[in-house]
């Protein structure tokens, strides 16, 4: 590890703005791609490249091709593409992450969360495959959308990492409101693993081809529902348990952004069934799921604290720093 170690050390130690950018840029890479997932979903473009890695037999890119149309073909062809901008930014989480490690040795915790993005990027991948040469069944999709929704919550934790320090986490709650908090991340992500049941029991299953999940639409929307409606109640209950606390001004407002984005979703995901499912409100409801993630993940993260971030260092490499023995 020796040679990639001496080549990051020439680089420039990351200011705290080009940090936060990177981490932001983790955020709405993670986020997005699950978005454009679900516009190759909605529009029925899932296996408009249906061969894994190539997009049809002999070509990497999108051509002519009888079965399936043009626009297919670059609506999927557009999405995979469009990991390559994850990669890119998952890679400067690690190299900005590892440049950081350099200096301050401590910071074990930053890299193993810089480390998440790339290795994400590699099981989505994985994923990916899967999902297309199994024809887009149902729970590869869902499989596919759970994994990102992991991804986003890792992405918003390494956007705090690096604004803090690598202390033990000094938490601003008691004990019983930590393990109810850990309940609510743990609803949230039961509404969004029965959320994907709908959507494989849905209209838009990304193929015209592709077999359905055999249960009720209605059933599994009320399933997602009442979890949803767990979900409030248990925020209810945080709420009411922060106010006799006396909890920050700061954590209070991270708590209103999550009950107003968990609305404001929970009202377009019954706008979007009442309508029929029209293909735009997927997508929007999508988005929503992503913004609902990083709200929860900003509240988590807001309910601890690990102490500050190390300081600036001088300018230049390390070994440009490092004192001369004495003679």
């Amino acid at each position: 590890m020796r040679f990639p170690f001496s080549l990051v050390a020439r680089l420039p130690y990351p200011s705290t703005a080009v940090q936060r950018a990177i981490a932001i840029a983790a955020v709405v890479t993670q986020g997005g791609i699950g978005v454009t997932g679900s516009v190759v979903r909605v529009t029925g473009s899932g296996l408009g490249c249906p061969n894994w890695p190539t997009c049809v037999s002999g070509s990497m890119f999108p051509v002519e091709h009888p079965e399936y149309a043009a626009l297919n073909q670059w609506i999927e062809f557009g999405n995979r593409m469009l990991t390559g901008v994850v990669v890119v930014v998952a890679a400067l989480c690690v190299i900005a992450a590892w440049r950081i490690r350099q200096e301050h040795p401590q910071r074990h915790r930053l890299v193993r969360l810089a480390w998440t993005m790339p290795l994400g990027v590699v099981a989505q991948a994985v994923i990916g495959g899967m999902t297309v040469l199994t024809g887009l069944l149902w729970w590869t999709v869902a499989i596919h959308f759970l994994v990102s929704a992991g991804l986003v919550w890792l992405a918003v934790l390494l956007l705090h990492a690096f604004g803090e320090g690598d202390a033990p986490a000094s938490w601003r709650i008691g004990s019983g409101d930590r393990a109810l908090l850990a309940g609510i991340v743990a609803v949230l992500y039961a509404v969004l693993a029965a959320g994907t049941t709908v959507t494989g029991a849905g209209p838009h299953g990304g193929d015209p081809e592709t077999p359905r999940l055999q249960a009720p639409v209605e059933t599994l929307a009320q399933v997602h529902g009442g979890l949803l409606v767990l979900f409030l109640l248990a925020l209810t209950v945080f709420g009411a348990r922060l106010g006799r606390a006396g909890a920050s001004p700061a954590l209070w407002r991270r708590y209103a952004l999550v009950w107003v984005v968990a609305l404001a979703q929970g009202g377009l995901g019954t706008l979007q069934y009442a309508l029929g499912v029209p293909e735009a409100l997927v997508s929007f409801h999508v988005l929503g799921s992503a913004v609902v993630i990083v709200a929860l993940g900003a509240m988590w993260c807001g309910a601890r604290d690990r102490g500050p971030a190390p300081g600036p260092v001088p300018a230049g490499p390390p070994e440009a720093r490092t004192p001369e023995p004495a003679s």
